[in-house]
Protein backbone atom coordinates (compact mmCIF):
# COMPACT_ATOMS: atom_id res chain seq x y z
CA UNK A 1 0.00 0.00 0.00
CA UNK A 2 2.57 2.69 1.30
CA UNK A 3 4.75 1.56 -2.33
CA UNK A 4 1.75 2.05 -4.30
CA UNK A 5 1.06 5.53 -3.05
CA UNK A 6 4.69 6.43 -3.40
CA UNK A 7 4.77 5.54 -6.95
CA UNK A 8 1.99 7.41 -7.92
CA UNK A 9 2.79 10.47 -6.07
CA UNK A 10 6.41 10.44 -7.71
CA UNK A 11 4.16 9.99 -11.43
CA UNK A 12 1.84 13.11 -10.12
CA UNK A 13 4.62 14.99 -9.94
CA UNK A 14 6.46 13.90 -12.84
CA UNK A 15 2.89 14.84 -14.67
CA UNK A 16 2.90 18.10 -13.60
CA UNK A 17 6.49 18.85 -14.51
CA UNK A 18 6.07 17.35 -17.84
CA UNK A 19 2.36 19.65 -18.40
CA UNK A 20 4.68 22.60 -17.08
CA UNK A 21 7.44 22.33 -19.29
CA UNK A 22 4.67 21.65 -22.11
CA UNK A 23 3.14 24.84 -21.01
CA UNK A 24 5.83 26.85 -20.66
CA UNK A 25 7.22 26.28 -24.22
CA UNK A 26 4.04 26.24 -26.30
CA UNK A 27 2.57 29.62 -24.02
CA UNK A 28 5.81 31.78 -25.09
CA UNK A 29 5.84 30.42 -28.50
CA UNK A 30 2.71 31.75 -29.05
CA UNK A 31 2.95 35.31 -31.81
CA UNK A 32 2.14 38.63 -29.56
CA UNK A 33 2.29 39.39 -26.30
CA UNK A 34 -0.07 40.21 -23.27
CA UNK A 35 0.12 43.98 -24.15
CA UNK A 36 -0.19 43.52 -28.02
CA UNK A 37 -3.90 45.39 -27.48
CA UNK A 38 -1.63 48.97 -26.39
CA UNK A 39 -1.27 51.73 -28.57
CA UNK A 40 1.94 52.72 -29.84
CA UNK A 41 3.99 50.70 -27.41
CA UNK A 42 7.93 51.37 -28.76
CA UNK A 43 9.99 48.28 -29.00
CA UNK A 44 12.35 49.32 -26.08
CA UNK A 45 9.25 49.07 -24.27
CA UNK A 46 8.12 46.04 -25.32
CA UNK A 47 11.52 44.15 -25.35
CA UNK A 48 11.89 45.51 -21.35
CA UNK A 49 8.44 44.30 -20.58
CA UNK A 50 9.49 40.82 -22.06
CA UNK A 51 12.11 40.40 -19.76
CA UNK A 52 10.90 41.55 -16.82
CA UNK A 53 8.26 38.97 -17.35
CA UNK A 54 10.31 36.72 -18.42
CA UNK A 55 8.37 35.87 -21.73
CA UNK A 56 11.52 34.47 -23.73
CA UNK A 57 12.18 30.76 -23.77
CA UNK A 58 15.62 30.82 -22.60
CA UNK A 59 16.63 27.75 -19.49
CA UNK A 60 17.43 31.02 -17.30
CA UNK A 61 13.39 32.12 -17.34
CA UNK A 62 12.71 28.30 -17.12
CA UNK A 63 14.44 27.52 -14.06
CA UNK A 64 13.09 31.25 -12.53
CA UNK A 65 9.33 30.42 -13.29
CA UNK A 66 9.80 26.31 -12.14
CA UNK A 67 11.10 27.65 -8.93
CA UNK A 68 8.73 30.45 -8.29
CA UNK A 69 5.84 27.46 -8.08
CA UNK A 70 7.64 25.18 -6.50
CA UNK A 71 7.64 27.52 -3.69
CA UNK A 72 4.35 28.32 -4.13
CA UNK A 73 4.38 31.39 -6.19
CA UNK A 74 2.77 31.60 -9.33
CA UNK A 75 3.05 35.56 -10.07
CA UNK A 76 1.06 38.32 -10.78
CA UNK A 77 -1.42 38.21 -13.44
CA UNK A 78 -0.52 40.08 -16.33
CA UNK A 79 -4.62 41.33 -17.24
CA UNK A 80 -5.44 41.23 -13.63
CA UNK A 81 -2.58 43.94 -12.53
CA UNK A 82 -4.08 44.43 -9.11
CA UNK A 83 -4.18 40.72 -8.04
CA UNK A 84 -1.62 37.70 -7.90
CA UNK A 85 -2.43 34.45 -9.46
CA UNK A 86 -2.86 32.59 -6.19
CA UNK A 87 -5.44 35.25 -4.96
CA UNK A 88 -7.32 34.66 -8.00
CA UNK A 89 -7.49 31.13 -7.56
CA UNK A 90 -8.14 31.47 -3.68
CA UNK A 91 -11.01 33.49 -4.40
CA UNK A 92 -12.64 31.44 -7.05
CA UNK A 93 -11.90 27.90 -6.78
CA UNK A 94 -13.95 27.55 -3.55
CA UNK A 95 -17.20 28.98 -5.52
CA UNK A 96 -16.28 26.54 -8.32
CA UNK A 97 -15.73 23.57 -6.08
CA UNK A 98 -18.83 23.90 -4.08
CA UNK A 99 -20.81 24.58 -7.28
CA UNK A 100 -18.45 21.46 -8.34
CA UNK A 101 -19.40 19.22 -5.41
CA UNK A 102 -23.31 20.01 -5.21
CA UNK A 103 -23.18 18.98 -9.32
CA UNK A 104 -21.46 15.95 -8.52
CA UNK A 105 -24.00 15.13 -5.71
CA UNK A 106 -26.71 15.61 -8.27
CA UNK A 107 -24.92 13.46 -10.72
CA UNK A 108 -24.32 10.40 -9.10
CA UNK A 109 -27.49 10.69 -6.99
CA UNK A 110 -29.77 11.00 -10.08
CA UNK A 111 -27.47 8.55 -12.45
CA UNK A 112 -27.33 5.87 -10.70
CA UNK A 113 -30.57 5.49 -9.38
CA UNK A 114 -31.86 5.92 -12.86
CA UNK A 115 -29.27 3.50 -13.96
CA UNK A 116 -30.03 0.90 -11.43
CA UNK A 117 -33.89 1.17 -12.09
CA UNK A 118 -33.36 0.96 -15.53
CA UNK A 119 -31.67 -2.10 -15.33
CA UNK A 120 -34.13 -4.11 -12.84
CA UNK A 121 -37.13 -3.41 -15.41
CA UNK A 122 -34.93 -4.13 -18.98
CA UNK A 123 -37.31 -3.76 -21.10
CA UNK A 124 -40.02 -2.01 -19.52
CA UNK A 125 -41.41 1.50 -20.49
CA UNK A 126 -39.77 2.83 -17.68
CA UNK A 127 -36.74 1.57 -19.08
CA UNK A 128 -37.27 3.10 -22.28
CA UNK A 129 -38.10 6.53 -20.39
CA UNK A 130 -34.97 6.75 -18.59
CA UNK A 131 -32.47 6.26 -21.22
CA UNK A 132 -33.99 8.14 -23.51
CA UNK A 133 -33.80 10.73 -21.14
CA UNK A 134 -30.17 9.68 -20.32
CA UNK A 135 -29.57 10.38 -24.46
CA UNK A 136 -31.06 13.31 -24.31
CA UNK A 137 -29.02 14.69 -21.27
CA UNK A 138 -25.74 13.57 -23.18
CA UNK A 139 -26.94 15.15 -26.46
CA UNK A 140 -27.93 18.66 -25.29
CA UNK A 141 -25.54 20.85 -24.23
CA UNK A 142 -25.62 22.28 -20.49
CA UNK A 143 -25.73 25.66 -22.11
CA UNK A 144 -29.02 24.82 -23.16
CA UNK A 145 -30.30 22.53 -20.63
CA UNK A 146 -29.61 26.30 -18.56
CA UNK A 147 -31.23 28.56 -20.95
CA UNK A 148 -34.97 26.15 -20.67
CA UNK A 149 -34.67 25.80 -16.96
CA UNK A 150 -34.02 29.20 -16.65
CA UNK A 151 -37.06 30.16 -18.51
CA UNK A 152 -39.13 27.49 -16.86
CA UNK A 153 -38.08 27.88 -13.59
CA UNK A 154 -36.81 31.17 -12.99
CA UNK A 155 -39.19 33.22 -15.17
CA UNK A 156 -42.56 31.24 -15.14
CA UNK A 157 -42.64 29.04 -12.38
CA UNK A 158 -40.38 31.76 -10.21
CA UNK A 159 -38.91 29.26 -8.01
CA UNK A 160 -35.43 29.64 -8.01
CA UNK A 161 -33.51 33.34 -8.80
CA UNK A 162 -31.95 33.17 -12.73
CA UNK A 163 -28.50 34.57 -11.24
CA UNK A 164 -26.10 35.31 -8.74
CA UNK A 165 -24.52 33.78 -5.45
CA UNK A 166 -24.79 33.96 -1.68
CA UNK A 167 -27.46 30.76 -0.44
CA UNK A 168 -28.73 27.61 -1.35
CA UNK A 169 -31.39 28.86 -3.62
CA UNK A 170 -29.11 30.15 -6.05
CA UNK A 171 -26.98 27.12 -6.53
CA UNK A 172 -29.28 24.57 -6.78
CA UNK A 173 -30.31 25.24 -10.85
CA UNK A 174 -26.52 26.00 -12.02
CA UNK A 175 -25.61 22.80 -10.00
CA UNK A 176 -28.22 20.60 -11.70
CA UNK A 177 -27.59 21.83 -15.02
CA UNK A 178 -23.68 21.45 -14.71
CA UNK A 179 -24.21 17.57 -13.59
CA UNK A 180 -27.51 16.63 -15.76
CA UNK A 181 -24.82 16.06 -18.90
CA UNK A 182 -22.75 13.60 -16.04
CA UNK A 183 -25.76 12.31 -14.87
CA UNK A 184 -27.10 10.85 -17.77
CA UNK A 185 -23.50 9.32 -18.80
CA UNK A 186 -23.48 7.97 -15.28
CA UNK A 187 -27.13 6.40 -15.76
CA UNK A 188 -25.83 4.72 -18.79
CA UNK A 189 -22.79 3.50 -17.75
CA UNK A 190 -24.89 2.11 -14.19
CA UNK A 191 -27.70 0.35 -16.65
CA UNK A 192 -24.62 -1.52 -18.56
CA UNK A 193 -22.58 -2.16 -15.51
CA UNK A 194 -25.78 -3.72 -13.56
CA UNK A 195 -26.75 -5.74 -16.63
CA UNK A 196 -23.67 -7.42 -16.92
CA UNK A 197 -23.90 -8.76 -13.05
CA UNK A 198 -26.95 -9.56 -13.01
CA UNK A 199 -25.68 -11.71 -15.73
CA UNK A 200 -23.16 -13.94 -13.50
CA UNK A 201 -23.53 -17.28 -11.70
CA UNK A 202 -24.10 -16.04 -7.96
CA UNK A 203 -26.37 -13.68 -9.27
CA UNK A 204 -28.55 -16.63 -10.27
CA UNK A 205 -28.24 -18.04 -7.13
CA UNK A 206 -29.62 -15.20 -4.99
CA UNK A 207 -32.56 -15.88 -6.81
CA UNK A 208 -33.04 -18.91 -6.54
CA UNK A 209 -32.71 -18.61 -2.97
CA UNK A 210 -35.22 -16.52 -3.47
CA UNK A 211 -33.79 -13.34 -2.35
CA UNK A 212 -35.95 -10.02 -3.32
CA UNK A 213 -34.86 -8.52 -6.73
CA UNK A 214 -34.10 -5.08 -5.47
CA UNK A 215 -32.32 -6.77 -2.79
CA UNK A 216 -30.13 -8.46 -5.46
CA UNK A 217 -29.30 -5.36 -7.52
CA UNK A 218 -28.98 -3.28 -4.61
CA UNK A 219 -27.14 -5.08 -2.45
CA UNK A 220 -25.06 -7.42 -4.38
CA UNK A 221 -25.11 -6.35 -8.20
CA UNK A 222 -24.61 -2.56 -7.76
CA UNK A 223 -21.45 -2.49 -5.88
CA UNK A 224 -19.53 -4.46 -8.86
CA UNK A 225 -21.52 -2.38 -11.24
CA UNK A 226 -20.13 0.67 -10.20
CA UNK A 227 -16.71 0.38 -11.39
CA UNK A 228 -17.03 1.35 -14.55
CA UNK A 229 -18.61 4.96 -12.74
CA UNK A 230 -15.73 5.42 -10.81
CA UNK A 231 -13.73 5.18 -13.48
CA UNK A 232 -15.68 7.52 -15.39
CA UNK A 233 -15.99 10.08 -12.02
CA UNK A 234 -11.91 10.42 -12.11
CA UNK A 235 -11.60 12.79 -14.95
CA UNK A 236 -15.03 13.86 -14.67
CA UNK A 237 -14.78 15.19 -11.00
CA UNK A 238 -11.85 17.00 -12.06
CA UNK A 239 -13.39 18.93 -14.96
CA UNK A 240 -17.01 19.50 -12.65
CA UNK A 241 -14.24 21.14 -9.57
CA UNK A 242 -12.86 23.33 -12.05
CA UNK A 243 -15.98 25.01 -12.82
CA UNK A 244 -18.24 25.64 -16.21
CA UNK A 245 -17.58 28.37 -18.43
CA UNK A 246 -20.80 28.52 -19.68
CA UNK A 247 -22.41 28.07 -16.56
CA UNK A 248 -20.95 30.28 -14.12
CA UNK A 249 -21.38 33.29 -17.30
CA UNK A 250 -25.17 32.30 -17.40
CA UNK A 251 -26.18 32.02 -13.40
CA UNK A 252 -23.09 34.80 -12.92
CA UNK A 253 -21.35 33.25 -10.57
CA UNK A 254 -17.69 34.49 -9.51
CA UNK A 255 -15.42 31.02 -10.07
CA UNK A 256 -12.69 29.73 -11.69
CA UNK A 257 -14.27 29.08 -14.83
CA UNK A 258 -14.73 32.29 -16.15
CA UNK A 259 -10.44 32.89 -16.16
CA UNK A 260 -9.99 29.01 -17.43
CA UNK A 261 -10.31 30.47 -21.18
CA UNK A 262 -10.26 34.44 -20.87
CA UNK A 263 -6.83 33.49 -19.34
CA UNK A 264 -5.59 32.27 -22.72
CA UNK A 265 -7.65 34.03 -25.16
CA UNK A 266 -5.85 37.47 -23.56
CA UNK A 267 -2.45 36.12 -22.87
CA UNK A 268 -2.29 35.92 -19.49
CA UNK A 269 0.35 33.37 -19.33
CA UNK A 270 0.56 32.87 -15.29
CA UNK A 271 -2.94 32.79 -14.68
CA UNK A 272 -3.30 30.07 -17.68
CA UNK A 273 -0.07 28.44 -16.09
CA UNK A 274 -1.66 28.56 -13.03
CA UNK A 275 -4.85 26.94 -13.97
CA UNK A 276 -3.64 24.23 -16.15
CA UNK A 277 -1.24 23.22 -13.48
CA UNK A 278 -4.57 23.08 -11.02
CA UNK A 279 -6.64 20.72 -13.67
CA UNK A 280 -3.73 18.27 -13.47
CA UNK A 281 -3.29 18.13 -10.16
CA UNK A 282 -7.14 17.46 -9.70
CA UNK A 283 -6.70 15.02 -12.86
CA UNK A 284 -4.15 13.25 -11.12
CA UNK A 285 -5.57 12.90 -7.69
CA UNK A 286 -8.69 11.55 -8.85
CA UNK A 287 -7.14 8.91 -10.92
CA UNK A 288 -5.69 7.81 -7.47
CA UNK A 289 -9.36 8.15 -5.90
CA UNK A 290 -10.05 5.72 -8.27
CA UNK A 291 -7.55 2.83 -7.89
CA UNK A 292 -8.27 3.05 -4.48
CA UNK A 293 -12.06 2.78 -4.66
CA UNK A 294 -11.50 0.03 -7.27
CA UNK A 295 -9.73 -1.96 -4.12
CA UNK A 296 -12.85 -0.84 -1.77
CA UNK A 297 -15.33 -1.96 -4.33
CA UNK A 298 -13.54 -4.64 -5.85
CA UNK A 299 -11.35 -6.78 -3.58
CA UNK A 300 -10.32 -9.28 -7.18
CA UNK A 301 -8.95 -6.08 -8.68
CA UNK A 302 -4.95 -5.85 -7.29
CA UNK A 303 -4.04 -1.95 -8.48
CA UNK A 304 -0.98 -2.95 -6.21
Amino acid sequence: MIAFLTRRLVWVVLTLWIVFTISFVLMRSVPGTPWQDERNLPPEVEAELREQYRLEISFENYWSVLGDCLSGDLGPSYRLLDFRVAEIIAQGLPKSALLGVVALAFAVLIGVTAGAVAAARRGHFLDTLLMSGANLGISLPNFVIAGVLVVIVCFRWQLLPPAGWGGLRELLLPAFCLGAPFAASIARLTRTGVLEVLSQDYIRTAHAKGVHPRVVVSRHALRLALLPVVSFLGPATAGILTGSLVIERIFAIPGIGSHFVQAALSRDYTLSMGVVLLYTLLVSLMNLFVDISYRVLDPRVRAW
